[in-house]
């Protein structure tokens, strides 16, 4: 079983639980389920530098713990301080350490748009997202076919949520309606093998339109990089253990927007 397909597998048995737990119209009767949500896709459009979206993630499957002190609200606090664009909130358990709690604490100190990252396969989990206070969530094309991509986009736009659709391949771009999902990041990290390789961006952007807003994931850690992503059209980047694994994510990110100035 590749890793990808034990996530899933792990997903599926999530929603069954969640279902037992939550029916969509309870979820309307959660904190965050009415209240406004912040673009996404508003908040990247800046033509001075490459955005920031600045992710809070406690571990991951290939690196372990990233960071040991781990206060999500702190960290929340700190990416707000430094004017970032966006925060994505990494919310599965089994496989990153995170939880769902952690995005509900962190819209309570918002003043930017929050992503849910996690492995969505169910309009459930994207109600819940919206209950518990994000302003957008990721779909992963790998993950999901074309009608699941189209549908559970639909349900996100339903409560007022944003869609990142990310795809690593170019198998995967027939999957996408550009016009539903216009969106977009590329994932540097191949979900199987968890090799990281920033030319996949730069490979996969011949494959998408031009009117797309775009996001490169993974792997963005240095001045290099960015310099070759600022001479392509990539609108931002999604950036999480670089920040995690500082010693002084403040001055991290001082640097970092340093780096995205065109």
């Amino acid at each position: 079983m590749s890793f990808l397909s034990e996530i899933l597998e792990v997903k599926r048995d999530e929603v069954k639980k969640l279902k037992q737990k939550f029916s969509l119209s309870s979820f309307r009767s959660e904190e965050f389920f009415d209240a406004p949500t912040r673009s996404l896709k508003q908040a990247l459009s800046n033509d001075s530098c490459i955005s920031i979206i600045a992710e809070i993630k406690k571990a991951s499957p290939s690196k372990g713990i990233l960071i040991e002190n781990f206060n999500h609200p702190k960290i929340a606090e700190t990416y707000i301080e430094g004017s970032v664009n966006a925060i994505s909130v990494l919310t599965d358990q089994n496989f990153f350490q995170g939880h769902i709690n952690y995005l509900r604490d962190i819209a309570r100190l918002k003043t930017l748009p929050l992503l849910r990252k996690d492995f969505l396969i169910d309009e459930n989990q994207i109600f819940e997202a919206k209950a518990f206070g994000a302003d957008a969530v990721l779909l992963i094309c790998e993950a999901l076919s074309a009608n699941q991509i189209s549908e559970l986009t639909h349900a996100a736009m339903e409560c007022g949520l944003e869609v990142l659709l990310e795809l690593h391949s170019p198998t995967e771009v027939p999957k996408i309606d550009f016009k539903l999902n216009s969106l977009i990041g590329i994932n540097n990290r191949n979900l199987e093998t968890f090799v990281v390789d920033v030319n996949t961006t730069l490979n996969l952007l011949d494959t998408i339109p031009t009117d797309v807003t775009l996001v490169s994931e993974s792997g963005i850690t240095s001045e290099g990089i960015l310099d070759q992503l600022k001479n392509t059209r990539v609108n931002a980047v999604l950036v999480g253990e670089h920040f995690m694994k500082s010693k002084d994510i403040k001055g991290s990110l001082i640097e970092f927007k340093e780096w995205c100035a065109k």
